[in-house]
């Protein structure tokens, strides 16, 4: 019986505006990501994206208008196994942005600031740039 192995996840909202994406950094952390997290036993990745968002930046999105943006991941280098996996999203959303205590900073950066977030959120960024939506 071969042995299934656990790969970490998330859930990420994409927004973007005039060009730009919308990244967060949480506190004690110089490395920007895509505000979104871990689901929950049992949640959906509509459910868990509308918690995560309520979390991290007390805005509501309309998961009604959820597109799938496409699923990134990671891999190891010793055996090519995947190490990280995030599915990403954009929806609309209702209300300001207001970071929780958990988040040190908003910011909207574009293609110029691939360099300042995640190897997996890089992945994210090539493909807003390859279509033409983030500058």
């Amino acid at each position: 019986m071969e042995r299934v192995e656990f790969v970490p996840e998330k859930v990420a909202w994409v927004l973007v505006r005039e060009g730009r994406v919308l990244v967060a950094r949480t506190r004690g952390v110089e490395v920007f990501y895509f505000p979104g997290g871990k689901r929950e036993p049992g949640e959906s990745d509509a459910e868990t994206l509308a918690r995560e968002i309520d979390e991290e930046l007390r805005s509501r999105v309309d998961t009604a208008t959820m597109v799938h943006v496409g699923t990134f991941e990671t891999r190891r280098d010793s055996d090519g196994r995947t190490e990280f996996r995030m599915i990403c999203y954009t929806a609309d959303v209702a209300g300001p942005l207001v970071p929780s205590g958990e988040i040190a900073e908003l910011a909207w950066f574009g293609y110029g600031d691939r360099a300042r977030v995640s190897a997996v959120d890089r992945m994210v960024f090539d493909l807003l740039q390859a279509s033409g939506r983030l500058s």
